[in-house]
């Protein structure tokens, strides 16, 4: 099946990516007749070197995202996962040439189709008088044995286009440059690892996986890695690829030893969520330091991408201070980070919390507090033992998580009381319980809770009688629409929260209406609009089953009464 993509054709996909970015970046103008994006003030890059990079298309930002002061001068694309033509190639360095290049520096990703391409311009170009050079990059260490062809051309090749265009904006000569970027090249190294394949608009995954299998060692245009390996841990991933990349029986190892210092760059291939792209980040720089190494620096992000593909790569470049000092030099390409020049490290200090006020709890071992263990574990294991159905009735409205995170809550309650015993007194006890849940529940219905014990507690103060309780319970209804925005017929827990809580206070002894009351509310949901919540912008026609927060506050309020009547 072909995979869906938000393009106009799939023809123009490449040259409307690259107009679009030009479009939104005064900095890069378009060479007319051409796929080929420049820096908009060439006259600036009068006596230095010009750098020219490219490929094909869907590895954004690279390769055009690189252009700027202090990066690349212009880039060439191909067509999605094509090489660039060579009458385009040949173009890109007459402009250059012709705006008064100190000669021109080709940098190229170790593909047969870019070297053949890039290196047929160059040799057009220089019988045409023009001093012009080529720098293959090739940073691949997927492969233990060597191939005739080299190791292929990944992220490590956006670390050369900064180092070459520092030197260029420093004014050194095509001769140095070449020296400088040959010399990092084989200092660097970078593999991937995929959880999904990707597709060229109009096609068919360029390969699959199953649903519990990763890929070792890929390359950006979806080529077979070195092996695929089922699903492990962020934290085994990574320390497979970093074990793999400096194996010194593999014969594309980057060598490695306690003391080196490093530029680490963590690349999101396209489709991994930036919640994942931050755990496998942490992962390396423990990983990295726990051999020794010295992590200078980091990138985390999008740098050169493989369409849609979910997976990431690892890119080690070993640097001495001048390296570094290259890196760090001030670029205005759009797609370079604005990197703290700092070393990377998992033992950055935190700052210390806030003490809370010391407060004077009353145990357990009183009634009150024994009575309030019995019914908190009663509300909980009615929690614990909804959670299917609670999560079932969220998927229609919600991110059907509604159960798990009540069973969260349930869980962290259980654990609390018998790790220490809760307080007695009734306005101890809900703060406590407030405070717990804002810490441990999460989610819109943690905050509920926790704004309804907070407010509750406030006149239970000095105070444990039923007036009391009644003021305790109309002041936690009023802060959850407050600020929460619900009222009795919004489809919210707030709608099974009022009739429950209203006939038990002040007249405990009506015996099982106010649950009923409860649940019945809850049930009568299944008719309402949403007015409130995630669940507002959901069509009342989709919405047919009860809302799950206000089934969970009658259960809650069901297995509280249950626990004070046994």
């Amino acid at each position: 099946q072909v995979s869906k993509k938000l393009v106009n054709s799939v023809a123009g996909c490449a040259d409307d990516a690259l107009a679009g970015l030009v479009a939104c970046n005064p900095g890069i103008q378009l060479l007319k007749g051409h796929r080929v994006a420049l820096r908009a003030d060439l006259e600036g890059i009068q006596g230095r070197v010009a750098l020219l990079s490219g490929g094909g298309s869907g590895h954004e930002p690279a390769h055009a995202g690189y252009i700027g002061k202090g990066m690349l001068t212009g880039v060439v694309a191909g067509a999605v996962f094509t090489s660039p033509a060579v009458g385009s190639i040949l173009a890109a360095i007459r402009a250059v040439t012709q705006a008064g290049a100190a000669g021109t520096l080709l940098i190229v990703k170790n593909y047969t189709g870019d070297r053949l391409n890039f290196g047929l311009a160059l040799e057009r170009a220089r019988a045409e008088g023009a001093d012009v050079q080529m720098v293959i990059v090739g940073d691949d260490s997927a492969f233990t044995t060597r191939k005739k062809a080299g190791r292929r051309g990944l992220c490590g090749t956006v670390l050369i286009h900064k180092v070459a265009g520092a030197l260029a904006e420093a004014g050194a000569s095509l001769n140095k440059i070449v020296k400088t970027v040959s010399a990092a090249t084989k200092a660097m190294g970078t593999l991937g690892l995929s959880l999904s394949p990707c597709s060229v608009p109009g096609s068919k995954p360029t390969f699959q996986l199953a649903h519990d299998e990763m890929e070792l060692g890929l390359g950006i245009h979806g080529e077979a890695g070195v092996r695929r390996m089922k699903v492990v841990s962020a934290d085994k991933a990574v320390e497979t690829m970093l074990t793999h990349m400096t194996d010194p029986s593999n014969a594309s190892h980057l060598p490695l030893s306690p003391g080196s210092s490093v530029v680490l760059v963590v690349n999101n291939l396209g489709g991994l969520s930036y919640l994942e792209l931050g755990i496998v980040a942490g992962a390396a720089v423990r990983s990295l330091e726990s051999r020794g190494i010295h992590v200078a620096r980091a990138l985390v992000g999008s740098f050169m991408t493989a369409l849609e593909m979910a997976g990431v790569s690892l890119t080690l470049l070993l640097v001495d201070e001048e390296l570094l000092r290259l890196i760090d030099a001030k670029t205005t390409a759009v797609a370079w980070p604005n990197l703290a020049a700092a070393p990377a490290t998992s033992q950055r200090g935190e700052v210390p919390a806030p003490k809370e006020e010391l407060k004077t709890v009353q145990p357990a071992t009183r009634p009150g507090g024994q009575r309030a263990q019995l019914v908190l574990e009663h509300v909980c294991s009615t929690l614990l033992a909804m959670e299917d159905k609670l999560n079932e009735l969220d998927r229609a409205a919600g991110d059907g998580d509604c159960g798990h995170t009540h069973a969260r809550a349930a869980r962290a309650i259980q654990e609390w009381v018998r790790a220490r015993p809760p307080p007695a007194a009734p306005a101890q006890l809900l703060s406590a319980l407030a405070d717990l849940l804002l810490e441990e529940m999460g989610g819109s219905s943690g905050v509920l809770y926790g704004l309804f014990l907070t407010a509750a507690a406030q006149p239970l103060h000095n105070r444990s009688d039923l007036p009391a309780w009644a003021d305790a319970m109309d002041a936690g209804i009023k802060a959850m629409q407050r600020y929460g925005g619900a009222a009795a017929g919004d489809r919210t827990m707030v709608s099974a929260a009022i009739p429950g809580i209203g006939q038990v206070w002040p007249h405990p002894e009506w015996a099982l209406s106010p649950w009923q009351s409860a649940e019945a509310a809850a049930e009568a949901t299944r008719h309402m609009e949403a007015g409130a919540g995630r669940a507002s912008y959901i069509s009342s026609a989709q919405l047919l089953q009860p809302d799950p927060g206000a089934v969970a506050a009658a259960a809650v309020l069901r297995a509280v009464l249950e626990g004070l009547q046994n």
